[in-house]
This record gives C-alpha cells, structure tokens and sequence, in this order.
C-alpha cells in the first residue's frame, strides 16, 4: 500500500535553512578579513565584499536546488535516472584528471592538486557531483540487488559494486588527492551497505580490505604522513612545529572564544593566523565568534537533523528510498563529525568542510540538493500515515457511536 502524502519534517527544513544563513553571516564578518589576507600575500585585488557576495550566489543556487529536490523533481525520476547519474559523474570526474595532466586551463589547480573544472568565471567541482551520483546509484543497486535476490554473490554484486566504488575513489582520492571527500565516499559506501541486508562476513571482510587500502594510501603520501605526524604531536601535548601550526591555531581560535566568543567581526584567527578561515576552519572561527555556548547550539541544530534524518529513514517503507536518507545522513555526518574533531585536533587535518556554513559553491548546492531530497522523501513516511489512518478510523468510529445512539433514541 502507497503511503499518503503528508507534512515534510519541518525540523530538517528549518534548521538546513538556519545553517545557510548562519554561514552567510560568519562569511559576512571574516570575508573581508580573507580579502586583505589574499591581497597582501599573493598580490590579488579582491573587493572587501567579494567573498560575501559569493557566498550569497552560493545560497541562492542552493535554494534552488534545494526546493528543486524537495518540490520540482519527483523522487522516482532522480532514481530512473541514477546509473547514467553515476556515469556521467565518473566521466567528469576522468575529463579532469585527463585535463590536469595535460596542464590544461580548464583544470583549476591549488597546492598542487586539480580539483575544480575552470569555465571562465564559473569553477566547479566534480567529487561533489560523485557524492550525490554515489548516494542514487547504491540506493537503486542495492535495492534491484535484493529484489532479485542477489546481494552477496560475486558476479551480480560484488563485481559491479567495487568496479563504481573502486573508480569514484580511485578519481577523488588519487587522481585529485582528495582525502577528505574520500572519507565521505567510504561513510556513503559503507553506511548504506550496514543496512542493505548483504551477509555480515562479507561486510567485515570489506571494511577490513577499504581501511587497509586506506592506510596505505596515507602512509605512502608524504604529505598525508605529515598531517598525521601533526596530529599525533597534538595529541601527546608535543612541540609546535610548522606541521601542527593549523591546529594549534584552531585550537588557540576556540580556546580565544571562551563561554560567550569575541563577537562578530572581532575575530583575530581570520585576520590571517588561521589557514582556510573561511572553509576547512570555519568551525574554529566560529567558536572564537560565538564561544562554547555558541559552538553548543549550532552542533545542536547539526544533531537535529541528523536524528530526523534517521527517522525519515526508520519510517520509509522503500528499500531505495530508505537507502538514499541513509547515503545523505552518512554523508551530512561524515562532513561535520571529520571536520569538528579536525579543529580540535581529534583526528588529522583532512580538508573537509563544514556543511551548509564553510565557504563554496559545489559542496552546498550538492548537499542542500541531497537534503531537499530527504524532505521529499518525508513526506511519504509510513509512521504519519499510520497517525492519519488512526485518527480517521477514529472519527468513523465516533460517528458510528453517535449514529447509533441517534438512531436508539
């Protein structure tokens, strides 16, 4: 039986657009901070209000992505769709590598990697397209993979399975050097498998196999080990060397903030100290701005939604569909949960940023996309339809009550 539509979760609506604006505010007070900082040491001309009024482009197509995938697009077309998705995602995520090589303009490079597509004005990301593709095509795969009862078997699933995982990390990871996406796709990957119904063994045995691959992908990067060894030294309270002057900047950036923060606009961290104020490190500036209470209830907000993703996913009778609020909350969690303890020195510097509120253009639209779709999906939920039909049933009965008693007297 098809659930009735009903209410979207005015939670998860709410506290995504409480976010945007909250990140739009943050970006408002350092932007200029960041303009002087880039114009002073790389000689560049950017206007006071060049990064206020990119992020405010960003939350305008986030917006419409995001009623986009709430209103305007059905659900079930984004899922007809998800293998020729994933397709062009992977050959996106190819034609970049391909151009990077080449040295072409068109590959937008910083510290030496290529990351971004260069169209003029215009720069995008690919491995956030690869998040969302990723987050469809499992949920549709496992889905079909159950129905036909071939979840576990080599040749139908397993096969398919690690050609589109191994290629989507393969292009993020190594051909972009981007471990912090790469973190995401493992939490998306992993996280919707946990509940696909696939044998726990062959579960185990993969987890075992990606973080073994994972390590050797660190241990073999220098640059990787140097973040590690940074870490490490942060946590046995070590000397402060050039590896570890991000974190201990992050840190020094909270500690600064104290209960109640320095104010809007007041910060010192982003005047310079602290690299990437307006994106990795945005959750530090945040605690110097706003301090520990103001950290506090903006990770409450981030909590909130996480727990009304996981009853939207609880609820929703689909397979496919619980499949994909499962991929969004992995990837919503991988995002804030890598990049707080990132700032507070609880695991290495990863370069992830932090959801809805860092500085960017692709990384919101995708995820206010993958949210919007989760609204979608909320509004198809079995529990609320069970309310609805207990209270009509209820009605009826109460009608039938009091024809019955009209009837005797």
């Amino acid at each position: 039986m098809m659930n009735r539509k009903h209410k979207s979760d005015l939670v998860i609506l709410f506290a995504t657009l409480a976010l945007m604006a909250l990140g739009l505010i943050i970006i408002y007070a350092i932007g200029p901070m960041r303009a002087n900082v880039l114009n002073n040491t790389y000689g560049t001309d950017y206007e006071s209000n060049y990064f206020f009024l990119g992020q405010l482009r960003s939350i305008a197509l986030s917006l419409i992505a995001f009623f986009a995938a709430f209103k305007w697009i059905p659900a079930k077309y984004v899922k007809k769709y998800a293998k020729p998705f994933m397709i062009v995602a992977l050959i996106l995520s190819a034609l970049l590598w391909v151009l990077s090589l080449a040295g072409s303009s068109l590959a937008k490079c910083e510290l030496g990697e290529c990351r971004w597509f260069n169209l003029g004005g215009f720069s995008f990301q690919p491995a956030e397209i690869v998040k969302l593709a990723l987050v469809v095509y499992l949920a549709d795969f496992l889905s079909r993979k159950k129905e036909e009862g071939n979840l576990g078997k080599w040749k139908e699933f397993w096969l398919p399975l690690l050609i589109v995982c191994g290629l989507s990390l393969f292009f993020v990871v190594i051909a972009q050097g981007d471990l912090g996406t790469g973190v995401t796709l493992i939490a998306i990957i992993f996280g919707t498998l946990l509940v696909s119904g696939i044998p726990v063994s062959q579960y185990l045995i993969m987890l075992v196999l990606v973080l073994g691959v994972s390590v050797g992908a660190v241990v073999t990067s220098s640059h990787r080990m140097e973040r590690v060894d940074a870490w490490i030294t942060t946590l046995t309270n070590g000397e402060s060397t050039d590896s570890t002057y991000h974190v201990d900047n992050a840190m020094l950036a909270i500690g600064t903030g104290g209960l109640f923060g320095v104010g809007i606009g007041n910060s010192v961290q982003a005047t310079g100290y602290l690299p990437e104020s307006i994106n990795d490190s945005v959750f530090a500036i945040m605690g110097e701005t706003f301090g520990f209470i103001g950290l506090f209830l903006i990770l409450v907000v981030f909590v909130a939604i996480l727990l009304r993703m996981l009853k939207v996913a609880e609820y929703t009778r689909a397979d496919d569909d619980r499949l994909i609020v499962v991929g969004v909350f992995c990837w919503f969690l991988a995002g804030v949960v890598v990049n707080v303890m990132a700032m507070t020195g609880l695991v290495p510097v990863t370069g992830i940023t932090l959801p809805l509120i860092s500085y960017g253009g692709t990384s919101m639209v995708f995820i206010a996309f993958a949210i919007g779709l989760v609204l979608q999906l909320s509004c198809y939920t079995s529990r609320e339809v069970i309310k609805n039909e207990d209270i009509s049933s209820r009605g009826r009965v109460r009608g039938s009550h009091n024809s019955s008693r009209r009837r005797s007297s």
